[in-house]
């Protein structure tokens, strides 16, 4: 596969086809939600384990924070390797040498990570929730460590 596969109209419609996606899954997962006829006072049979959280709580706030540092972290080491004379392979030159294009695209990562947790949440999977993110810390930190580890070209 060529580094060029991502550039154009290519990587707008795969773009524009995970955000169709993500929300045409919400909605329908939001639908699917069948209601509960049984008063809040009644036993639940074959509750999960796991009891029901805030989304907000404080393990989900610090994993999100996580998340939100190592993408900025992978941004600094993304310019690092950069000014060491390497090329980016993954995406695009002209998102990553456009700094305000190449943070938007590390917020959006965040916030894709954020959105996909908090529909875990919503279809009750609790543990898928709390992995995402986790998950995403630790690709996101494998990047940083190998950006910061590659020898200097010049």
């Amino acid at each position: 596969m060529s580094r060029h596969f991502f550039r154009g109209q290519n990587s707008f419609r795969a773009i524009l086809f995970a955000i169709y996606f993500l929300a045409a899954a919400s909605a329908h997962a939001q639908q699917l939600a069948p209601p509960n006829p049984r008063p809040a006072s009644a036993p639940v049979p074959n509750a999960p384990s796991q009891s029901p959280h805030a989304f907000w709580d404080r393990t989900n706030i610090l994993l999100f924070s996580g998340v939100a540092v190592f993408r900025g972290l992978d941004y600094a080491s993304t310019r690092n390797f950069q000014a060491r004379g390497r090329d980016e392979v993954l995406i695009p030159d002209d998102v990553v040498n456009n700094s305000a294009a190449f943070a938007s695209l590390e917020a959006a990562g965040t916030l894709t990570s954020v959105g996909l947790s908090y529909w875990m949440h919503r279809a009750n999977h609790h543990k898928i929730e709390r992995w995402i993110s986790i998950v995403h810390i630790g690709v996101t930190g494998f990047g940083v460590v190998r950006n910061y580890s590659l020898k200097t070209k010049h």
